[in-house]
């Protein structure tokens, strides 16, 4: 055993995380030096934009998306609004059809998000959908900023930012997911300006309407599919930090752990079914992007991190008086003394919301295990299972 090769592994698993971001920083930084910036913020030609909000039993929260919906600042004449509560039975169709400036569409089939955002576009006749969550809640100006980001040719999708919204104390799995989506939307802006963002997030996204494609019933992960095959065609998906959604935290981890089995099932079966990800020949920015800020945090990272500790044990017999062997071995002891610490109190709302970091990382990372194991078994549905949220008053 070599206390080398554990150095590599080291620098491998934290790639994604660290190198990665650094790398991604300084080259964005020496493109900034010598590529102009084109501002298109004062346009005022603002383009036709249908608003697409697929609501599957969201009686808790439809009445406060409506009225988000109504009090987004874009011309009138420019907005369509289409409600899709396809196989809810709950009080949602009811509550929506009351709003007759909306476009209603309801059967009473539950056949999956994918099958009602496809109906919702085949009514679009706009030049940008936008695809935006129904328990998420947009700033006032999104659709004005969307809209400026499409004046760019090159553009195919525009990714909005994410936000959990967050209380001075939190749990667990608000605090936690809560300090991934700030990274993740660090590392989308880095994307975007190296070259294209990788993938959008469900919660709010646009695409142009000419490059949408229908794709196939059984995706797991419509958005991240749907948003890669714009950059399949030659186009750029640009990441807009001023278009942000907003929506609550999980109640407990274990509620968002429904959702990150079903993503992380869902990541490989985006691989699997798309190896031009991957094809450094042909795409060789996309696929140095994809591989590094994706397919090294599912699959490269989780299996490192679990050898690296019984390695390191190893080591530490083979090598006692090697300092840094046995400083490696402690401070991995204190990062999962720390796990272990924030699983017992991960229903205490922390006004120090660091805690909660090494118990999500290490949750987040079993969850990559999990769901290669559902996609493997193939019994992961498009009809997922909704973790719940919190709702606050």
């Amino acid at each position: 055993m070599s206390l080398y090769i554990f150095i590599v592994l080291l620098l491998i698993a934290i790639y994604p995380y660290v190198i990665y971001p650094v790398i991604g920083y300084v080259i964005v930084c020496i493109k900034r030096l010598f590529s102009p910036n084109i501002n298109h913020d004062n346009s005022t030609e603002y383009k036709t934009i249908t608003l697409l909000i697929a609501a599957y039993n969201e009686e808790l929260f439809i009445n406060e998306k409506i009225k988000n919906t109504v009090e987004l600042d874009y011309p009138k004449d420019k907005l369509k609004v289409i409600f899709v509560t396809d196989g809810s039975d709950d009080k949602t169709p009811e509550i929506v059809s009351a709003h007759k400036e909306f476009v209603h569409m309801h059967l009473n089939e539950r056949r999956g998000k994918i099958h009602a955002m496809h109906r919702g576009v085949l009514q679009a006749d706009s030049e940008i959908v936008v695809f935006c969550d129904a328990n998420t809640y947009l700033n006032k100006d999104s659709l004005k900023h969307i809209s400026n980001a499409f004046q760019n040719p090159k553009v195919g999708c525009v990714s909005g930012e994410k936000r959990v919204i967050s209380d001075k104390k939190d749990s667990a799995a608000p605090a936690g997911e809560g300090f991934y989506w700030r990274f993740e939307s660090f590392l989308k802006k880095i994307d975007s300006e190296l070259y294209t963002a990788v993938g959008a997030a469900g919660e709010l996204f646009a695409i142009r309407r000419d490059l949408y494609e229908e794709i196939p019933n059984d995706t797991i992960l419509d958005d991240f599919l749907l948003t890669l095959s714009i950059v399949k065609k030659g186009y750029k998906i640009k990441y807009e930090p001023r278009a942000i959604a907003s929506e609550y935290g999980s109640v407990s981890v274990k509620e968002e752990m429904k959702r990150k089995y079903r993503i992380s099932a869902g990541c490989f079966q985006v691989l699997f079914r798309n190896p031009w990800l991957i094809n450094i020949f042909k795409y060789p920015v996309v696929a140095f992007q994809f591989i590094s800020h994706k397919l090294m945090r599912w699959l490269t990272t989780p299996l490192i991190i679990a050898i690296l500790i019984p390695y390191n044990i190893a080591l530490a017999i083979i090598y006692p008086d090697n300092k840094l062997i046995i400083t490696l071995l402690i401070l991995q002891a204190l990062f999962y003394l720390f796990s272990i610490f924030g699983y017992f109190i991960q229903h205490l709302n922390l006004k120090n919301k660091y805690l909660f970091i090494p118990y999500y990382f290490t949750m987040a990372n079993v969850a990559q295990f999990v769901g290669l194991w559902r996609f493997i078994k193939g019994n992961t549905s498009v009809k997922w299972e909704r973790a719940e949220r919190i709702k606050r008053k």
